[in-house]
């Protein structure tokens, strides 16, 4: 809807795992290469694990467009299967055919396996979301991968899935499978506002567009905090807001819209605040407020006058009329018990910190008031 008000050629921020959007960002980068390293060293099996939206099935899928010609992949995205149903989808990717039963199955994978390495060819199984699997399926696998000569595997396995397969592979009845993990890989958020900014960038360039910085610093600032460096929801937040600001005709990306959007996604951290709000509910301040009392205490005590501004309009301190010219001129007040008049019915009030005007410029005498 908004390609043509940025000039773009493309969708920049969908939600599904394109690899044509991946991004080389350095924590990215660790990833595919452990992964081409383990798949290139034929290490046997593999898990990758991540948090949800980290960016799994986009590799997974990269991976799988770059395979050679010589790897044969079956690449299982539904793990809610039964035992039979699981070797019945892998024997369709892999071109096994003629089973009528799991011993005529084995023994047929079995030949086709050890022929295709004799050949120098791999063969690779890759289960997306495999902490879904049962545990029956899990045991299957592990005993897929007796299928190996005396130096070599003739079947590698990528598992992939959230951070609960980790614990899944913590079982005592599966720890067989875990010590036949070569390797492990761990799918990061992105870990600074950095990475999400050349994310952000790098995804508008690769959709066309002339005019990579959309997005304000300041709102690529809090989209790092909404989506605590997370890809899926980066995606989420930079597509509606993108769209917001196009309803609006606002060629950039404000952080005003990024909050709004944020606000509609439930996606807005539990300390935030906007400035306004800040300001209102006193927070934000960089004095405790004992500090901020004991500026106040000494304020009264120097007798220090406040421009009308900042006088409070509630509780005047009352003046007694009889005090002109009469006396010391003392007053008694309600600002803490430290008021003080100047003969003529005037009294000089103590000025509170926080109702000081950000312009108001201290003259050297005065700093000593603050010290």
């Amino acid at each position: 809807m908004y390609n043509e008000f940025f000039g773009l050629d493309d969708a920049p921020f969908t939600l599904t795992p394109d690899p044509r959007f991946i991004v080389f960002t350095p924590s990215y980068n660790e990833v595919l290469a452990s992964l081409y390293y383990g798949l290139e060293q034929a290490k046997g099996l593999i898990v990758l694990t991540g948090e949800v939206g980290t960016g799994k099935t986009t590799a997974l899928r990269w991976i799988l467009r770059r395979l050679d010609s010589s790897v044969l992949a079956a690449y299982v995205f539904n793990p809610r299967l039964s035992i039979e149903e699981f070797y019945h989808h892998v024997t369709q990717m892999l071109g096994i055919k003629d089973w009528n039963n799991k011993s005529e199955l084995l023994t047929v994978m079995g030949r086709v396996l050890e022929e295709r390495h004799r050949r120098g060819l791999r063969t690779v199984i890759i289960i997306d979301e495999a902490h879904e699997l049962s545990d029956y399926v899990l045991e299957e696998i592990r005993l897929l991968l007796n299928f190996e000569s005396d130096n070599a595997k003739h079947l590698q396995i990528v598992l992939t899935g959230q951070p609960e397969l980790r614990d899944r592979l913590n079982q005592a009845n599966l720890r067989q499978l875990k010590q036949r993990v070569a390797l492990r890989c761990n799918m990061h958020q992105f870990p600074n506002v950095d990475e999400v900014d050349r994310y952000i960038t790098e995804r508008l360039v690769i959709a066309g567009s002339r005019q990579p910085n959309v997005f304000m610093p300041e709102a690529i600032d809090l989209i790092y905090r909404c989506s605590e460096g997370i890809p899926r929801q980066i995606n989420n937040l930079c597509d509606n807001a993108m769209l917001t600001a196009y309803s609006a005709g606002q060629s950039r990306v404000s952080r005003k819209v990024v909050e709004e959007v944020a606000r509609n996604l439930d996606l807005l951290p539990a300390d935030h605040a906007s400035p306004q709000a800040l300001h209102a509910n006193g927070a934000g301040s960089v004095l405790t407020a004992e500090a901020k009392q004991e500026l106040w205490n000494e304020q009264a005590r120097s007798g220090r006058t406040a421009p009308k501004s900042s006088v409070p309009a509630a509780a005047p301190p009352q003046i007694d009329p009889r005090a002109n010219g009469s006396g010391n001129g003392n007053v008694n007040g309600n600002m803490n018990g430290n008021g003080h008049g100047n003969g003529n019915g005037s009294v000089h009030m103590p000025v509170r910190f926080e109702d000081l005007d950000d312009e108001v410029l201290l003259e050297l005498g005065d700093s000593e008031h603050y010290f």
